[in-house]
């Protein structure tokens, strides 16, 4: 007898989310009381043409912006009113950021840009070696730990970045176009590991991409159009 799972838990949910900017002396609005519930293990793309609000909607989630009106709860933590010492230090715990276009510092090697985000915790030299070690091999690139940014294909350096991103076991991968600046069988690659994350080591990921192929390798996708969720 087969007895069916309940489904995961919803690990982020959104209400009610608004958000504008100014420009020129107007208000122009970007999200408008937009709902969504994200669920643990997910694998969220986010589409949508230019000006949608996919990007700002991405930093809300991760707590670099701050809706107008709304509420984003993460693990039952309501983090638009969390003061910005608190949202900070959430910040670094819970969430691993994947850009575009890498954001490695070029002066650092591959193991030195992965050890960055524990440099402020209270891990001694030697276990935050071992474990940038350990999150470097998870990505393929245990042979080139000393190499500097500029001796690395841009594949490369993102897999390095995606390093970076999971070596405080965050509670949310956030990717904006991680695959928007490679060619297509780097961008693959990418896809494949950012995959095997989500499946082996459950990490809920959520990734704003204007490539359908990049897309199709999400489980589900969010729509936007206008700050509005659109039926796909």
């Amino acid at each position: 007898m087969n007895v069916a799972l309940p489904p995961p838990e919803v690990i982020v949910r959104i209400r009610g989310l608004a958000k504008a900017y100014r420009r020129g002396g107007q208000s122009v609005p970007v999200l408008e009381a937009l709902d969504l519930d994200i669920r643990a293990g997910d694998f969220l793309a986010l589409m949508g043409p230019s000006g949608s609000g996919k990007s700002t909607l991405l930093n809300l989630v991760a707590g670099i912006d701050k809706p107008d009106r709304g509420t984003i709860e993460v693990e039952g933590v309501d983090i638009t009113r969390l003061p910005e010492a608190d949202l900070a230090r959430w910040r670094a715990s819970h969430v691993g950021f994947i850009f575009q276009f890498y954001n490695l510092l070029p002066v650092l090697t591959a193991l030195e840009n992965v050890e960055l985000p524990l440099v402020l915790t209270g891990l001694s030299r030697r276990e935050r070696r071992e474990r940038a070690e350990l999150a470097l091999s998870m990505v393929g690139l245990e042979d080139r730990m000393d190499h500097n940014p500029s001796e690395l294909s841009g594949g490369q350096q993102q897999r390095v970045a995606i390093a970076r991103a999971i070596i405080t076991d965050p509670t949310l991968l956030v990717a904006d176009e991680p695959t928007g600046d490679l060619d297509r069988v780097s961008a693959g690659e990418i896809l494949d590991l950012m995959d095997r994350l989500n499946a082996e080591l459950g990490k809920t990921i959520i990734m704003v991409t204007h490539d359908q192929r990049a897309a199709e390798r999400a489980h589900s996708t969010v729509h936007l159009e206008k700050g509005a969720l659109v039926k796909a």
